[in-house]
């Protein structure tokens, strides 16, 4: 598990509606997030924050100076999906706050149907990479910068640790080493002294894309690099059924952020059947985060519930709408047991 935070006060969410699809699940899950702060007794401050593609027509910049206060002055971030401004908004908060670890489990869930089996969590390094965004242009040639260190990659290993020591012990770091020499061997190298004591194994990316698809029962613990944690972890979600499904951390020693891995799928927007499972359940990482592992519980638990009795979206065969969803899911956790 994440280092988790324990609030004797308020705790200050910022709340990112984001773009496409991300107004209608982010409403969904406010409802569940206001459902399990009413049942638990968890005092939150809610501020909804005005930032992607609509705050860029509006204020010139994606994240303007109002945003940057709010989020500055909360304990986490709950973000929908954002459009073509994505980067400057998701990868600044991320780079900003130093959130070095992107947690993404992928599980099966009741109901809905799956490619295989699957239950693993993804620990994504989240601030370096070629994700720094160190992009150069010298007439015909365009280069980017890896940077891999060594501070970065030790401290996303321990939170591999911390997940691994919870569960099977297992640990599989995913490179690919055998091509990129220096860079890919360093993140290596440097996660393997973080693990010592544990099961351990080596896979380069694409066989680790192959493996998720023919037989990811093998993982348990995945600990990667920024890249190829985006793309591993997309695959996987589809894998357990449904992007719709996967949730996210983005874990600082200070502040995080929770957001579905989806994007803003403007395709669909205002139709009403986007899944907001993913963005749900992100919600419940939160609770975690938080300290809070009883409202934690209860949303997952509610969410697998609601999926038994057929609430569920078109993506996953269901009939409901967006919203539908939430106020389901909400309802089952204003009944659950307090002290589960």
């Amino acid at each position: 598990m994440f280092k988790t935070h324990t609030f004797s006060g308020v705790m200050k969410l910022a709340v990112i509606p984001g773009d496409g699809i991300g107004p209608e699940v982010v409403s969904a899950t406010l409802k569940v997030i206001e459902a399990a702060a009413r049942r638990f007794s968890i005092p939150l401050d809610i501020k909804v924050v005005e930032a992607g593609d609509v705050a860029a027509r509006k204020y010139g910049k994606p994240m303007p100076d109002e945003a940057w206060k709010i989020v500055d002055s909360a304990d986490a971030v709950l973000k929908g999906p954002v459009g073509e401004t994505a980067y400057d908004v998701t990868s600044a908060i991320r780079m900003k706050y130093v959130l070095y670890a992107n947690i993404r489990p992928a599980k099966n869930l009741p109901g809905v149907p799956a490619v295989k089996p699957i239950d693993c969590v993804f620990v994504r390094e989240n601030v370096e990479d070629v994700y720094v965004g160190a992009e150069y242009r010298v007439g015909d040639v365009a280069i980017a910068l890896k940077v891999i260190t060594r501070e970065g990659t030790a401290r996303v290993a321990r939170v591999a640790r911390r997940y691994a020591e919870m569960r099977r012990r297992k640990v599989t770091i995913v490179t690919k080493s055998n091509v990129l020499r220096v860079v890919d061997a360093f993140f290596r190298d440097v996660a393997r002294g973080e693990l010592d004591g544990l099961q351990v194994e080596e896979m380069y990316v694409d066989a680790a894309a192959m493996e998720l698809v023919r037989n990811p029962s093998r993982f348990d613990v995945v600990l990667t690099t920024n890249q190829y944690g985006d793309i591993l972890t997309d695959l996987a979600a589809q894998v357990a059924g449904s992007l719709g499904l996967a949730p996210s951390a983005n874990i600082g020693d200070k502040k995080a952020m929770f957001e579905p891995i989806h994007g803003a799928a403007f395709d669909i927007a205002g139709k009403g059947i986007a899944n907001p499972i993913a963005t749900i359940l992100s919600a419940a990482m939160m609770f975690e985060w938080m300290g809070r592992q009883d409202a934690a519980n209860a949303v997952r638990g509610a969410v697998e519930e609601a999926l038994r009795r057929g609430v569920a979206t078109p993506d996953i065969g269901g009939r409901a709408t967006t919203e539908e969803v939430g106020r389901q899911i909400a309802a089952i956790v204003e009944s659950w047991p307090t002290t589960s």
